[in-house]
């Protein structure tokens, strides 16, 4: 698992830790894992350190002084370095003089041609600590280094977090510095997990400096803010028949999706619950013959869900439409004493009914809304914000969602999140709203971020796949949280793996074009990567 943890967090685990060790020892930690990173860097752009030009943006504080002194490492191995001093009264001294004592030079104004003529430029101007955005003297040198990696190839590393980029959100209001690499520094921070500040913080390489203990790994009170799943961890929440299993002891689950409009719905939304682990997939709705055609195997009535026979949860919304029986479709649901997934059309006809229509229910709620349904569904608590807001601060709203809705909620997007339901003391049903992170949590669970998707997934049809499968993963077992999650990981998967057209995993840059149905299909591999991983 990759954890992340929140600022304040990271703080009190730095002092703690610093109260046990000899003056300057983290940061000299932090400066030798960013110096041998910038290093590795390096030798495989341009063969070495040696003779490379080397421009810091330092600003005040601990996160210049850690791009200082890990600057005056490069200079001892011959590197050519200056660094510009964006608060020069406020500079670390310790990091200046070992710069400036390794062969290294300080500038406080008019360094944008050093920067632009830089091989790498270090960002060390604001790291976890800032917030809001470059101040106005950031913003000519920012830019700078933006020209240098268009013009020239350079690399830009950032110290802990790229300046500009919320920490605990991944917000980012105003300009901010894109990096190629981000040496993260003790533990991940939210923000790089998250879109927008994901994107700007390139690959993400973890320098341990000893926080693990003092951030309460394994002991309660230290658990993270995010977490993102690897294979190993969905490998071990993934369902698993055993020799005493049948189909129903591995789960039913019902799909109530589809209509004259949009019979595809229907089929996409069970073939993705086919390879989703449940052991029987019962479909309820007008395109029942559409979906016995494509699949023989599934379970179909022309009904509502109340008319379809035991299941173990319940799909609800996939190319549902908003008539008569799309209304009665979601009233079945959520009548029933399953868990619900809602999703699509659904997420329309509840957004119109507002939170208190899941008020009273005591089977669990998933709610997996894209952007434009979020807007909806806050909308209908009060609390209206467009779809880039909610694009732009995906952490927030999806906590707002939990909140309002009593729900837990998958939000869709180039970072998927998703958030536990709250405690029902936690509910709110008005415009006020806790920020992050500062959320009540059922069983202290983290968010979760899938660190999978891919913009391959952006076809139509590929999130009724993820109900689909997300449902069975419910009808056999797992609890809302990891069924989200673990169906997140598995369909950006098999979108990687469909799309590369060959081993799972696939990257972004090589591909082709792919369709529902394809990640549907690729969903068996996905699955078999997944289990043997290591």
């Amino acid at each position: 698992m990759r954890y992340a943890h929140t600022v304040e967090r990271v703080r009190a685990a730095e002092a703690a830790l610093m109260a046990r060790l000899p003056e300057g020892t983290l940061m000299q930690r932090a400066a030798a894992g960013i110096a041998a990173t910038c290093a590795a860097a390096l030798s495989d752009r341009r063969g070495g350190v040696y003779g490379s030009r080397v421009a810091v943006l330092a600003g005040g504080g601990d996160n210049g002084g850690d791009a200082l002194y890990a600057a005056a490492r490069l200079a001892r191995r011959g590197a050519g370095v200056t660094a510009v001093l964006l608060a020069p009264g406020r500079a670390h001294p310790g990091g200046l003089a070992a710069l400036r004592a390794a062969g290294g030079t300080a500038v406080d104004r008019g360094g944008e041609g050093l920067v632009e003529a830089a091989d790498l430029v270090l960002d060390g101007i604001t790291g976890i600590g800032g917030r809001g955005g470059l101040r106005p003297e950031a913003l000519p040198y920012a830019a700078a280094a933006q020209r240098a990696r268009g013009r020239r190839g350079a690399l830009v590393v950032a110290v802990d977090l790229p300046s500009g980029v919320d920490a605990d959100t991944g917000e980012v209001h105003g300009a901010a510095v894109r990096a190629d690499v981000t040496v993260c520094l003790g533990t991940h921070k939210p923000g790089l997990l998250v879109d927008p500040g994901a994107g700007y913080a390139g690959v993400v390489r973890l320098v341990d400096i000893g926080l693990g203990p003092e951030l309460g790994e394994g002991r309660p009170g230290g658990r993270a803010a995010c977490e993102a799943l690897q294979h190993a961890d969905a490998a071990a929440l993934l369902p698993r028949p055993t020799g005493e299993s049948d189909k129903y002891r591995r789960g039913v689950v019902g799909i109530a999706a589809g209509s004259a409009r949009y019979p595809g719905a229907a089929v996409l939304a069970t073939a993705g619950a086919l390879h989703g682990g449940a052991g029987a997939v019962r479909y309820a709705g007008s395109a029942a013959e559409e979906v016995v055609r494509r699949f023989p195997e599934a379970l179909v009535s022309a009904g509502g869900p109340a008319e379809a026979g035991r299941v173990q949860a319940w799909v609800v919304g996939p190319g549902l439409g908003d008539g008569p029986e799309a209304h009665r479709a979601l009233d079945e649901a959520l009548a029933s004493d399953v868990p619900v997934l809602v999703d699509a059309d659904g997420l329309t006809l509840l957004a119109r009914r507002g939170p208190a229509a899941l008020e009273g229910r005591r089977a669990p709620v998933l709610l997996t809304p894209h952007a434009g349904e979020a807007v909806r569904l806050l909308a209908a608590a009060h609390r209206p914000d467009p779809a880039a807001e909610v694009a732009a601060a995906r952490l927030r709203h999806a906590v707002r969602i939990a909140e309002a809705y009593g729900a837990a909620v998958l939000l869709k997007g180039s970072t998927t999140v998703v958030v536990p339901a709250p405690a029902e003391s936690a509910r709110v049903h008005s415009a006020e709203y806790r920020e992050w992170p500062v959320f009540p949590v059922a069983a202290r669970t983290p968010v979760r971020v899938n660190p999978t998707g891919t913009p391959w997934l952006a076809t139509a049809g590929s999130g009724d796949v993820l109900s689909g499968l997300a449902g069975s993963l419910l009808a056999s077992g797992l609890d809302p949280v990891d069924a989200a999650s673990c169906a997140a990981y598995l369909h950006g998967l098999a979108a990687r793996t469909a799309a590369a057209g060959h081993a799972p995993g696939g990257g972004d840059a090589a591909g082709a074009p792919v369709s529902a149905l394809d990640v549907a299909a690729a969903l068996r591999a996905a699955w078999r990567s997944v289990r043997s991983a290591p």
